[in-house]
């Protein structure tokens, strides 16, 4: 059945959502990250125009019924293929920038 859980509802799904968003915002975060490391301290104050262009970009995303059908969609296969098979697909990491 296709009937979700609170947990998945609330968590599980949302998980899948951010980590998609942030795929799909990586030049926004890449961006984000690069500003970070060579301002420092400042950061809060120089990287205004990243951090808000970057919330915006995640915060479309999260707010997009679409997306998140999306996202519930893939959860259910992968709860699907976990119920079938028993084996717990691992999450996969998002290379991080160096």
């Amino acid at each position: 059945s296709s009937k979700l859980r609170h947990v998945e509802k609330d968590v599980l799904i949302p998980q899948i959502m951010r980590d998609r968003a942030k795929e799909r915002c990586s030049d926004k975060v890449q961006a984000f990250t690069k500003c970070c490391q060579e301002t420092g301290f400042l950061m809060v104050v120089k990287c205004r125009q990243e951090n808000s262009e970057l919330k915006d970009c995640l915060v479309g995303h999260y707010s997009d019924p679409l997306f998140y059908e999306e996202c519930k969609t893939e959860y259910l296969k992968q709860r699907e293929e976990y119920r079938a098979t028993g084996i717990k697909k691992k999450k996969q990491k998002l290379a991080s920038n160096v």
